[in-house]
């Protein structure tokens, strides 16, 4: 069979960016709708896989057998549904690009309206919105509408924008906004249109329609604690991160509660009397650097977490990177306290020291951070 697409010589008008992960079942099924929905209308339809162990590319590559408009992107070692949707969108020459997710929810059938209204009406943005006239929550539970209400507040924080819907994952935008943007944009966490909406200098022009949310139709939500920390991550990097790094800020919080451990666990075992000082403060310290370890994993560098061999390689540098950081504190605060600087200033320039080490050497060497 020929593989179908735009007729030849004809420019994709339309770039449809669809993130996937562990969405086999779904990739057909979404690709068909999308197809009759925008029938007419030329256009390419592109997966973003971040390596799903459920076969979710060989999904896409049998489409693109038969169909010229399908185009697959697998990313190995990177994660999260933000920079997926991103790298999408920069993937695509088209000058419109709507992003919707595989499962369903989102109704394709608007697509055609949102090209129109961006068109005819000169905007930078259509949104698919649930919190408008014709739009609707479906069955979600009272719990997420309620959390959803509390991440509309936070979001105008952040835009400066009346946005009804700012977490929805299914809008339309053309390519010169995106191209503005883009080098502001977190690319974190889950909700890539209040990223790009609050990387932007100036006022956006954007509408929202009403869309029905509809239940999956296969797989598992990925909705957990971690989305709703994604979240917060985003609205603070986008309040604070131009002064100081959220990463490193998070760091720095999961190293104080290592602190607090560390005190305690010390105090429970020396002052009862059965171990030593030295048995009870290396005890301590390993306990402490381990849960910091953690910590950091699931919060900190969270789309990148470490598991398996890779997350036993990664405490063993992070004990390594810790221990010399250690080290190195104990010689400057010695330093500072020779050159006759004050005790707590000495002492505080030691933990600063330590936590920049510390923070720079893990990011690189275990979780293999590579910029900001």
């Amino acid at each position: 069979m020929v593989p179908q697409g735009p007729p030849t010589g004809q420019q994709v008008r339309l770039a449809v960016v669809i993130p996937v992960y562990n969405e086999r079942q779904n990739v057909p099924l979404v690709f068909e709708k999308v197809q009759t929905a925008l029938n007419g209308i030329a256009h390419e339809v592109v997966f973003v896989d971040d390596d799903s162990p459920d076969g979710t590319a060989e999904a896409v590559r049998d489409l693109a057998h038969t169909n010229a408009s399908v185009r697959l992107i697998r990313r190995i070692g990177r994660r999260g549904l933000a920079s997926a949707t991103i790298e999408g969108m920069l993937a695509t020459t088209a000058p419109f690009i709507a992003v919707i997710d595989a499962d369903l929810q989102h109704d394709e059938t608007l697509l055609p309206e949102m090209l129109r209204l961006i068109e005819e009406k000169d905007l930078e943005l259509v949104i698919g919105s649930r919190n408008v006239e014709g739009g609707s929550m479906g069955n979600l539970a009272r719990e997420r509408i309620a959390l959803s209400n509390v991440g509309r507040r936070l979001a105008t924080m952040v835009t400066g924008h009346n946005l009804r819907d700012p977490m929805s994952g299914f809008f339309m935008l053309r390519s010169t906004f995106l191209n503005e943007v883009v080098h502001r944009a977190s690319g974190v966490g889950f909700k890539i249109l209040l990223d790009l909406v609050a990387s932007a200098t100036r006022p956006v022009r954007f509408m929202e329609i009403g869309y029905q949310f509809r239940p999956r139709q296969h797989g598992v939500s990925k909705l957990d604690v971690s989305v709703g920390l994604e979240y917060l991550y985003l609205i603070a990097d986008k309040r604070l991160g131009h002064v100081i790094p959220v990463r490193f800020t998070l760091f720095v919080i999961a190293g104080l509660a290592g602190l607090g451990l560390y005190l305690a666990v010390l105090g429970s075992l020396y002052l009862t009397g059965l171990y030593s000082f030295q048995t009870s403060l290396l005890t301590a310290t390993v306990v402490a650097m381990t849960v910091n370890f953690v910590l950091n994993n699931r919060t900190t560098f969270r789309e990148r977490r470490l598991r398996g061999w890779n997350w036993l390689r990664g405490l063993v540098i992070f004990y390594a990177a810790c221990g010399a950081g250690a080290y190195m504190n104990l010689q400057v605060a010695e330093g500072l306290l020779a050159a006759r600087m004050p005790w707590f200033v000495a002492g505080a320039a030691g933990m600063i020291m330590i936590a920049v080490w510390n923070y720079g050497v893990t990011a690189v060497f275990a979780w293999r951070i590579h910029r900001r």
